[in-house]
């Protein structure tokens, strides 16, 4: 009964959406204040609805209902509890569920909230995002249904994937299409603010917070991905530009770019056109990562289908909603103007360097990523494109990023002194180099690269610390003025600098972890040692364990450093009955910022019968930034959140032109009817 309630709630949903679009509609064309309040309802009723739905799978996880097909395909009875709720998104079907979920929540948030902005964009934003909803709405209703019953329901079902039955995993899904999904709220803004004919700064501010909240969300969403694909695959890596990772990637490069573009439009009325182009991509490639994911185009340990067909209906619906955005735009944007006028030397170019960049660098990961299929799909050969190609690209690219971005905050709006902010970065410029050169100088000439990189990082860290101490005054007036400066900050900025300060750490991280990185191997018996760099690994013992729904084979490893032991590592080789997998279970010993990432391999049989096992080691330098870095990262996009500025969207007088002109109140029906009767002037 609780499948059958599940279905006829999204069912329910569905039609809510829909009225949520024709309410709206309606109500857009009429001026009608009642429908307008009705077609807010359904919005709110619709997540409610997809609420209940959602708690019915939840129900049927957690029970195990094996007569539901989703249940007896992804959860067993063994399973921890943790487990059996998170298979509730651990597949295709209830996946699309969890991002139904979201969207509806967006949804609601926009048509419930939003008293500030003007009604007739806040309108066609409910309609589209109605729009939105019923198109996904009903592909998880008439494609992917949840709920599907069996008609012999089995004993046990067959378990979630093991190497997903991991806290971080357990996570990660819902953080990383809370951002997906955000981005459809700057998409509905964009669509309606084409609509409408109107783009200025008033409209830039209202899109900067949805647009931070999803870049915030999308940011931990990664990480997470990141940190389980490091500890939990034991291949001593943390990103390997995987097909699926470069899905949820590039939304993120988009809407950085967005973020940097919409203050320009919101300061300056400058760049309409291409804040609303970059508003449309962001969830553009959203949609485009779910399709590669549920396609069967890339076979990969994230990807959640390989059903062409629903892949087929998948890329329609991305065809639809995206093909409607751009279509618009398309009629649109050639009548935008190019706001104020500004110097070569100014922030304004350097922020639209910065997105030349962003774009760039989506494009050559698109590019890299999409290469592959459709030449296969021509030639029936297959190919691939590896991380060579993305480190030099991608990587050349970003540096020329990058490297203007400490730059753009010290430079004045219309006409900057290029001289005076290289003045004040000289400190910045001279860390930079020493760091590049002190990075040079360890490792070999093949990882030259990751010495520049390690210069970058610095200059990011320095440069935003710089431009703090610009703000506070430091050394040009007293402690106690400058301290009094940093306080009256606003959140906004404080969060600015937490994100160009977390990108350094990321960067600097990833180089120093690439530059210094040592591997080493060893096929071995209790009682053998092996090096690894400066460490020293002893097997100590391998025995079997038991699981709560696995079977192990669990290594004590001695770590020692200059003969004295710092470490008791345990890695495991684990067996899983029902699903016939074996997974291997890392142990990390944390040394400071440097992980010593210990696996244990498979079993071998020796000549004399004594067993064997295959130990491999990594020693990862300063890996802890690679993941502190996008905390920081996120944590300044909520700080920025939290600032009132941004939370309300109170924008400013429109400075750029209206394309037709639109009235900010909603004409009264009497006063509309005098208007009709008054003479033309």
């Amino acid at each position: 009964m609780i499948a059958e309630l599940g279905t006829f709630a999204f069912a329910l949903a569905f039609a809510l959406s829909l009225a949520q679009v024709v309410l709206s509609i309606t109500a857009r064309i009429r001026g009608s204040a009642m429908l307008r309040g009705a077609g807010e309802g359904a919005a709110g009723a619709a997540f409610l609805a997809i609420l209940l739905a959602f708690a019915c799978l939840l129900a049927s996880f957690i029970r195990s209902d094996f007569s539901v097909s989703n249940v007896a395909e992804h959860s067993h009875t063994a399973k921890p509890l943790l487990y059996k709720i998170a298979g509730s998104w651990g597949s295709h079907e209830g996946s699309m569920a969890l991002w139904c979920l979201a969207l509806t929540a967006f949804g609601a948030v926009v048509a419930l909230t939003g008293r500030n902005l003007p009604w007739r964009l806040k309108t066609m934003t409910v309609a589209t995002q109605g729009w939105l909803g019923a198109l996904f709405i009903g592909y998880t209703l008439f494609a992917s249904n949840p709920f599907m019953r069996i008609a012999d329901a089995p004993v046990e079902g067959a378990s979630l994937n093991p190497v997903l039955q991991d806290p971080a995993l357990a996570f990660h899904p819902p953080m990383l299409y809370l951002g997906y999904v955000g981005f459809s709220v700057v998409f509905s803004f964009a669509v309606a603010a084409l609509i409408e004919g109107k783009v200025d700064a008033a409209w830039a501010r209202w899109v900067r917070p949805w647009t931070l909240a999803a870049w915030s969300f999308l940011t931990v969403g990664i990480t997470l991905g990141s940190f389980w694909a490091y500890y939990e695959l034991g291949w001593g890596g943390w990103w390997f530009w995987d097909s699926v990772e470069n899905a949820s990637f590039m939304p993120w490069l988009i809407g950085t770019a967005l973020l940097h573009s919409a203050i320009v439009t919101e300061k300056r009325g400058a760049m309409q056109g291409w804040t609303v182009f970059l508003a449309l991509c962001s969830f553009t490639f959203a949609m485009l990562g779910t399709f590669m994911v549920r396609s069967g185009a890339i076979m990969s340990v994230h990807a959640f289908a390989v059903d062409p067909k629903r892949g087929i209906i998948l890329l329609s619906i991305m065809a639809l909603a995206s093909g409607a955005g751009f279509t618009l735009f398309a009629w649109r944007a050639p009548k935008f103007s190019g706001g104020g006028l500004y110097a070569p030397v100014s922030r304004e170019t350097t922020l639209l360097l910065n997105n030349l960049f962003l774009a760039a660098a989506t494009v050559a990961v698109l590019f890299g990523t999409l290469y592959p299929m459709i030449f296969e799909a021509v030639t029936s050969k297959p190919i691939s494109v590896g991380p060579p190609y993305f480190d030099l690209v991608f990587g050349v690219i970003m540096a020329l990023a990058l490297v203007i971005l400490p730059a753009g905050p010290l430079i004045a709006w219309k006409r900057g002194d290029a001289a005076g902010a290289l003045k004040r970065l000289a400190l910045a410029g001279g860390l930079a180099l020493a760091a590049a050169a002190a990075g040079y100088a360890f490792v070999s000439p093949k990882r030259a690269l990751a010495a520049i990189g390690c210069g970058i990082g610095i200059w990011l860290i320095a440069g935003s610390l710089t431009e703090l101490a610009e703000r506070a005054r430091l050394g040009r007036t007293a402690i106690a003025e400058s301290l009094r400066r940093l306080g009256g900050l606003p959140r906004g900025a404080w969060g600015m600098t937490l994100a160009h300060i977390g990108m350094g750490v990321f960067v600097l991280g990833a180089c120093v972890e690439l530059g210094g990185k040592v591997e080493a191997t060893k096929v071995m018996v209790p009682g053998d040692t092996f090096q690894a760099g400066i460490y020293s690994l002893k097997l100590d013992s391998v025995g079997p364990i038991d699981g709560p729904n696995y079977l192990a084979e669990r290594a004590a490893i001695t770590a020692s450093l200059n003969g004295k032991p710092i470490c008791a590592a345990d890695p495991e080789r684990r067996t899983y009955p029902e699903s016939h997998t074996t997974t291997s279970e890392v142990s990390i010993c944390y040394r400071g910022l440097t992980h010593l990432y210990i696996v244990l391999g498979e079993r071998r049989e020796g000549n004399d019968g004594v067993p064997r096992w295959l130990v491999t080691a990594y020693v990862n330098p300063w890996a802890w930034l690679i993941f502190l870095g996008p905390v920081l990262m996120a944590l300044g996009g909520v700080t920025s959140l939290s600032d009132r500025r941004l939370r309300l969207g109170v924008g400013r007088k429109a400075v750029s032109p209206k394309i037709e002109s639109t009235p900010e109140v909603e004409p009264k029906p009497k006063a509309k009817a005098r208007a009709k009767k008054a003479p033309a002037t």
